[in-house]
């Protein structure tokens, strides 16, 4: 359970504490400020890798494996993506990064990374 917890908080912190406004907007690309954006303006790919790399990084940090954290950054992509898409709410999107969480800790336990 503490590493479940440790996965939480480092969910929790990925998305809610270190994701500023500008980031949490332009990581979609249906964004208004691309409307108005200069060239120099970093596009939706940009914003929503570097989220996703946080949250790859955070994985890695608390497991220790370099491969769930590269999972972590594909699949919080993936799924961040689908939201901004409204293919998915932002509940789904929660519960889907809490499964992520779930089955990291199951792979971990049985020896799996």
């Amino acid at each position: 359970m503490a590493l479940f917890f440790q996965f939480l908080v480092g969910h929790a912190l990925g998305d809610y504490v270190f994701q500023r406004d500008i980031m949490a907007t332009s990581k979609s690309r249906h964004a208004e400020i691309y409307k108005t954006a200069g060239k120099g303006f970093p596009g939706w790919y940009y914003w929503m890798g570097s989220h996703a790399l946080v949250h790859g990084g955070a994985v890695f940090i608390i497991s220790g494996s370099w491969i769930l954290g590269v999972v972590e950054t594909i699949l919080h992509f993936i799924i961040d993506f689908s939201k901004c898409e409204h293919w998915i709410s932002l509940h789904v999107d929660q519960v889907l990064h809490i499964l992520c969480k779930a089955v990291y800790v199951y792979v971990i336990l049985q020896g799996l990374v």
